[in-house]
């Protein structure tokens, strides 16, 4: 197997962050993974295609999403940009620029749950970036020093507050186990995650979590915002994605390997989700990627 682009950013371990500004006329760096938390802001791009895992997107005129991962896939592509002043500002920083101390404050808990979804990458909406846009260019232009760390970790913080940000990979793609702050719920998403390919009731779940069906169909819907159906979809779509990216098994396999029993269902909600069917989604995500 041929592997992605490992990004050796410029980022030193005496430096907080790194900001890029530019303005160009296309998309030309690869699918790549880095070590660093990485913000990036687009403006003028509309048309171009974002890549995040398992996650294929045509983007608007105004783009931001936080990439949390060090081994999330992405990048942005030309496709359908035609534009020859695209404006982007990228702001790469440790994983530790706030540390977990400060995390586990009661003030930052907004910002933890934000890195935390941002492992599977996190992308924001127009109106919460219109609210911080003229601060990113006015980092862009700052002079190092301590108040440019703190303007950075405001954006952050405010970012974090937004409740119009979306979550654009599958965990099980990204082999994350995203964090709920309830044993319960870890605790029937690691047993999903483990057991996908087979078959798995929600009378099997309630089980080891210790609840009835009734009372887990209603806990995970208010933790989690999703069904125990839609949650165990989404964990067998995120292998079922994997698959299609790295092997060469046919649709057919995939959707039994993945514990889908029927193909009719397996085209039909996958296409619900990723806005295509298993073969489009394995034909446009290889033509998106670029080796090195």
């Amino acid at each position: 197997m041929n592997t992605i682009f490992r990004e050796v950013t410029p980022l030193s371990a005496e430096d907080c962050f790194m900001i890029f500004s530019r303005v160009k006329s296309e998309f030309n760096f690869p699918i790549h993974t880095h070590a660093e938390y990485e913000l990036n802001f687009i403006e003028n791009g509309a048309g171009a295609r974002r890549v995040v895992g398992d996650s294929v997107e045509e983007i608007g005129s105004l783009e931001l999403t936080l990439i949390a991962g060090s081994n999330l896939e992405h990048g942005w592509l030309n496709h359908y940009c035609k534009s020859d002043q695209i404006n982007e500002i990228t702001i790469q920083f440790h994983n530790n620029l706030v540390n977990n101390d400060l995390l586990s404050k009661n003030q930052f808990i907004s910002m933890k749950e934000m890195f935390d979804k941002a492992s599977c990458g996190l992308t924001f909406s127009n109106e919460a970036i219109l609210k911080i846009k003229d601060r990113l260019y006015s980092l862009a232009t700052e002079q190092e020093g301590v108040h440019s760390v703190l303007k950075l970790i405001g954006i952050l913080y405010d970012l974090s507050l937004s409740k119009a940000s979306r979550v654009l990979s599958s965990t099980s793609f990204v082999k994350e186990v995203q964090t709920y702050d309830s044993r319960r719920i870890e605790r029937a998403y690691t047993y999903m995650l483990e057991n996908y390919s087979k078959e798995i009731s929600l009378s099997d779940i309630a089980g080891i979590v210790g609840m009835t069906e009734v009372s887990f169909s209603r806990f995970i819907k208010k933790r989690t915002s999703k069904t125990f159906i839609d949650s165990l979809n989404e964990i067998r779509l995120g292998h079922a994605t994997r698959m299609l990216v790295n092997t060469t098994h046919n649709v057919s396999e995939i959707c039994l390997a993945c514990g889908f029993n029927n193909i009719s269902n397996f085209n039909r909600l996958f296409k619900k989700k990723k806005g295509c069917t298993p073969s489009g989604f394995r034909e446009n995500y290889n033509e998106t990627k670029i080796f090195l």
